[in-house]
């Protein structure tokens, strides 16, 4: 296996170790013949592509072929390893953080004597659930490596994973072909808005290493709230138990006050991003997907009901409910403005970070829109 740790594995969490764990841990996927995996990876490359130009053509941003992101299509391991790099990259200032303050702290002496192998157990494990329920993701942060290329200028690399594509393909009892074009709409778009904003990658990196700037936790509650995500996964929380903090996602429970203003804005991106890649899969899909009104349909559903009780407790505890109210929101958002303004006007929300839309506004476009596109003398 290759090394992605260096100096990192020895500290805080070992990130080779996550990386064993999730893959020795990863549910197996879909049982497909050799023939029938080489059919699918080659139509998700096709779909990829032609996605490019249907999205920029809708969107009105950027043009296809002038940007060098690479289009991955990864197994479930293959999709760990790529978030482990992402992860590490993202959250260096924040473990080093709490690396000087492991000595001074009431539970540096614990984490100490276990080090970043447990830590890594435990982080190996969420990745090993989140592994299988990822259909596609575009890499914003990680680096570019041997194994895993991105583009030249800053990383970024579109990831589509196979076996859950197809899983959930099946689940649905959708037409193959459809929903996995679907699919390379959505993550396309997510593609086309950092390829096409320049300044959105950069932007966002620094929203989220501010809030993680920001956190003030002693070392063992961080052990602490990853073993309890752990837990949970497991089933090792007893039947009706409730949580002592009222069920809120770890993000919310080491909010400072100043992370409570930062996450607003991040939401407020996060919102844009995902509700506009809501918006441009439905606004594309008619004239390309054949079934895309099924598939929408039983995709809201399955996205609103989780899996399993176990699922659910675990995206509320892992903040990724937020997620879901997300792409609603977010979508609404986009849906509304484009039906006053046009996409053009729409588009000035890439203008610069000042025309991001605000928590509030997400929940109410007008708002925006008369922020936004007001005359200098009104």
């Amino acid at each position: 296996m290759t090394s992605i740790g260096g100096a990192a594995s020895s500290g805080m969490i070992d990130w080779n170790l996550a990386v064993a764990t999730a893959t020795r841990f990863v549910r197996p996927g879909p049982e497909v013949s050799r023939d029938e995996a080489r059919a699918v990876v080659a139509e998700l490359r096709k779909h990829a592509k032609a996605s490019e130009e249907h999205v920029r053509g809708f969107t009105r941003l950027g043009e296809a072929g002038t940007h060098d992101t690479p289009v991955l299509v990864v197994d479930r391991p293959g999709w760990v390893r790529a978030n482990v790099a992402g992860f590490r990259e993202l959250l260096k200032p924040l473990l080093d953080k709490m690396q000087e303050r492991r000595g001074t702290s009431p539970g540096g002496a614990v984490l100490g004597a276990v080090g970043g192998k447990v830590t890594g157990v435990e982080v190996g494990m969420l990745l090993s659930f989140m592994s299988s329920r990822v259909l596609g993701q575009y890499e914003t942060f990680a680096p570019a490596s041997r194994d895993l290329p991105g583009a030249e200028e800053g990383g970024g690399r579109l990831l589509l994973v196979a076996p859950n594509i197809v899983h959930v393909e099946r689940e649905l009892e959708v037409d193959p072909h459809d929903f996995r074009l679907w699919v390379c709409l959505h993550e396309e778009t997510h593609r086309t808005q950092f390829t096409a904003v320049p300044w959105l990658r950069d932007h966002l990196q620094g929203e989220i290493q501010s809030f993680l700037g920001e956190t003030e936790m002693d070392p063992m509650t961080v052990l602490e709230r990853i073993r309890e995500a752990a837990q949970s996964l497991a089933g090792g929380r007893p039947e009706g138990e409730r949580d002592e903090d009222g069920g809120r996602s770890l993000v919310e429970l080491v909010q400072t006050p100043a992370q409570r203003e930062i996450l607003g804005r991040l939401t407020a991106v996060m919102s844009l991003l995902e509700g506009h890649a809501d918006f441009v899969m439905d606004g594309v899909g008619p004239s390309v997907v054949p079934s895309v009104a099924e598939i929408r349909e039983k995709f809201q559903q399955r996205r609103a009901k989780g899996a399993s009780r176990l699922d659910l407790a675990l995206r509320r505890l892992l903040g990724l409910d937020a997620k879901l109210r997300q792409y609603r929101d977010g979508e609404r958002f986009v849906r509304a403005v484009v039906e006053e303004v046009g996409m053009d006007g729409f588009n000035r929300v890439w203008t610069s970070p000042n025309t991001l839309p605000t928590k509030a506004e997400i929940a109410a476009p007008g708002d925006w829109i008369a922020r936004v596109h007001r005359t200098p003398e009104s």
